[in-house]
C-alpha cells in the first residue's frame, strides 16, 4: 500500500477534514504531523492515534506565519527523516455580502485561505525539490469552481488556490521534480466552517442549507487517501465531493 510509511504533514488538522483525514491515514500506516492553532484538540487527536496504534506528533500551528510553516516541516523531517505529503487543509468561511464590508474577514480569508497554501508550499517545496518527489494536497471548495452570492472573497481565495495548484503541477512536470498535486473541492461537508460566519442572514442560509445536505468529513478523507495511494507516476489531481442529493 502506497500510504503505508508515508510522512504526512496536515495543516488544520484539529477538526473537521483535517482530523478525519488523520484517522484515516494513520489507521493505513501513515506517520502524521499535525498543526493547527488549538493545541489541546491536537494532544487529543495524537494521543487518540497513539492509543490506536498510529504514529502522530504534532505542533501548534498558525499558517498565516512563514516560520510556524516551516519549523512543522522541520518538525516532520526531526521525528521521521523526511515528508511525503503536505496536506494544506486549513481554512476560513466568514461569508458576507460584499456590501456589508467585512474587510476585516475579507483579509482573513486571504491571509489564511490563499497565503497560508502559499506559505505551506513555500516551507515545503525545497524538500520536494531535493528529493525529487512529494505531493501537495489542498483543500479549495466548489467555491472555488462557481460564484454565488455571499461568497465573493472566500470564492476568490479558492479560485486562487486552484490556480496555483495547477501551475505547480505544470511546472513540477517542467522542471522533473515528480511533485504530485491535488485540490479537492467540497461542497456541504460537515466541519466547522460556518461557525465562522457573522453576517446573520448569510449564517442562516448556510445553516439551513448544511442541515439538509451535509455529510461528513471521512467522505473527503476517502478522497485525499485515494489521491495518496495511486503510483507515484501518476497524478490525479483534482476532485469535486459533495452530497449526492445536493444540487450544487
Amino acid at each position: 500500500m502506497a500510504i503505508k510509511d508515508k510522512v504526512v504533514v496536515i495543516t488544520g488538522a484539529s477538526s473537521g477534514i483535517g482530523e478525519a483525514t488523520a484517522r484515516l491515514l494513520a489507521s493505513k500506516g501513515a506517520k502524521l504531523v499535525l498543526g493547527a492553532r488549538r493545541e489541546e484538540k491536537l494532544q487529543e487527536l495524537a494521543e487518540s492515534i497513539s492509543k490506536d496504534g498510529g504514529e502522530a506528533v504534532y505542533q501548534v500551528t498558525d499558517v498565516t506565519d512563514v516560520e510556524d510553516n516551516k519549523k512543522i516541516v522541520e518538525l516532520a523531517k526531526r521525528e521521521f527523516g523526511k515528508v511525503d505529503v503536505i496536506f494544506l487543509n486549513a481554512g476560513l468561511m466568514p461569508n458576507s455580502p460584499l456590501s456589508a464590508l467585512k474587510s476585516d474577514e475579507w483579509n482573513q480569508m486571504v491571509d489564511v485561505n490563499l497565503k497560508g497554501v502559499l506559505n505551506g508550499i513555500e516551507a515545503v517545496l525545497p524538500e520536494f525539490k531535493e528529493q525529487k518527489s512529494g505531493h501537495v494536497i489542498t483543500t479549495s471548495s466548489v467555491a472555488g469552481l462557481k460564484a454565488y452570492p455571499g461568497g465573493a472573497v472566500y470564492g476568490a481565495t479558492k479560485w486562487a488556490v486552484r490556480d496555483l495548484m495547477e501551475v505547480l503541477r505544470m511546472e513540477s512536470a517542467q522542471e522533473g521534480t515528480n511533485i504530485r498535486t491535488a485540490t479537492i473541492y467540497p461542497a456541504a461537508i460537515k466541519s466547522e466552517l460556518l461557525e465562522t460566519i457573522t453576517d446573520e442572514e448569510t449564517a442562516k442560509g448556510a445553516n439551513d442549507m448544511y442541515d439538509q445536505y451535509e455529510i461528513g468529513p471521512d467522505r473527503v478523507a476517502n478522497v485525499v487517501a485515494f489521491a495518496i495511494d495511486q503510483p507515484e507516476d501518476t497524478n490525479v489531481n483534482e476532485f469535486t465531493i459533495g452530497p449526492t442529493i445536493q444540487p450544487w
